[in-house]
C-alpha cells in the first residue's frame, strides 16, 4: 500500500512539473523562441529539391505564394532559405520558390521583433514555417537563422531580423519590394540590407543594356491605381506622380518635353519620392 501511494505521489509531482514548464514556455521570447524552433524544427544542408520534399508543399505550396498567403498566414510544412540574386539584388536571401525576402526597418533585430501586423502584414505575409517543419539551407550559416513566434507557429529571421514577402512580387526574382517605404529592403544571407539599403532604381544602369519600349504610370506609390500606360519611341509628356513599372531602361524628367531634372531608372519604381520625383512630367524611352 505504502509503495502505491508513493508511486501515485510521484506521478502527480511529475503532472506538476510538467504543468509548470508549459505556463513558463508560454510566454516567449525571441531567445525562448529560437530555442523551441529549435527542438522543434529539422535543418538540413541543400535545397528542397535535393533533400526530395514533395511537389506542391512548403514553398511550393499554391497557398505560400506571396499574394496569396496576403489573404491568410500560411505556416508552411518547410522553407528553403537560399543564397541567391534577384533583380539587381545580389547577394539576397529568397525561397525555395524563388521569391525575395525582406526585412523592415521598424523592426528590431536584438532583440527579435515584428513591428508589421495587421494591414501591414497584409502587404508584406511574415514568412511562417509550421511547428515541426523542416528548414533547408541553400548556402545559408544556421548561426544567421532565428525564429519568433507568430499566427501558431515561427517566423523565419536572418541576422536576427524577421523576414517578410511582398504581395506585388508576382514570380521569382521579382524585387518589387525593394526600397518601398524607405524602410523595406531585401535582406541579405548576414541580415544586412540587400543593394546597399538602395531602392530599385538607387544606381544609374546603362538603359541601353536593356532598353524600354513603354511603361505603366501609377498615380500613388506601390502601384496604386489610377495608371496610365505610355509607349515609344523617344520622348512622351506625363503627369503622374506615385510610381513606375518598365520592363527596362528609361529616363524620366520633373519638365515637360524632356527637360528639367532627369534621372535613368532601369526597371520597377515602387516611390517616385524616394528618388527624389514629387512628379514626373516626360519621360524618354530608349527602345
Amino acid at each position: 500500500m505504502f509503495r502505491t501511494r508513493a508511486t501515485a505521489l510521484a506521478s502527480f509531482a511529475a503532472v506538476g512539473v510538467f504543468l509548470l514548464s508549459a505556463c513558463s514556455g508560454s510566454d516567449a521570447t525571441d531567445a525562448g523562441a529560437s530555442a523551441s524552433a529549435a527542438g522543434e524544427l529539422s535543418f538540413q544542408n541543400g535545397t528542397a529539391q535535393q533533400n526530395n520534399a514533395p511537389a506542391q508543399t512548403g514553398d511550393l505550396a499554391p497557398d505560400a505564394a506571396p499574394a496569396v498567403a496576403a489573404k491568410k498566414p500560411v505556416a508552411r510544412k518547410w522553407v528553403q532559405l537560399s543564397a541567391g540574386r534577384a533583380g539587381q539584388l545580389d547577394p539576397v536571401v529568397v525561397n525555395g520558390a524563388g521569391f525575395t525576402l525582406y526585412r523592415f526597418d521598424k523592426d528590431t533585430a536584438d532583440p527579435s521583433k515584428s513591428n508589421c501586423s495587421g494591414a501591414c502584414a497584409t502587404t508584406w505575409p511574415p514568412y511562417l514555417v509550421a511547428r515541426g517543419g523542416k528548414v533547408f539551407l541553400d548556402g545559408i550559416d544556421k548561426s544567421s537563422i532565428g525564429f519568433i513566434e507568430r499566427d501558431g507557429a515561427f517566423q523565419v529571421t536572418v541576422g536576427g531580423w524577421p523576414v517578410y514577402l511582398f504581395n506585388k512580387d508576382t514570380k521569382a526574382g521579382d524585387t518589387n519590394g525593394q526600397g518601398v517605404g524607405g524602410t523595406w529592403f531585401g535582406v541579405q544571407p548576414d541580415g544586412e540590407k540587400a543593394g546597399g539599403g538602395q531602392s530599385g532604381a538607387g544606381v544609374d544602369p546603362d538603359p541601353k543594356a536593356s532598353p524600354a519600349s513603354s511603361a505603366t504610370f501609377f498615380q500613388n506609390p506601390n502601384f496604386g491605381d489610377p495608371s496610365q500606360g505610355v509607349a515609344g519611341p523617344g520622348c512622351r509628356n506625363v503627369s503622374f506622380s506615385g510610381s513606375l513599372r518598365a520592363s527596362g531602361g528609361l529616363k524620366i524628367w520633373d519638365g515637360p518635353n524632356c527637360t528639367g531634372n532627369a534621372k535613368v531608372v532601369n526597371g520597377n519604381v515602387q516611390d517616385l519620392s524616394a528618388i527624389g520625383f514629387g512628379k514626373v512630367r516626360s519621360v524618354r524611352f530608349f527602345g
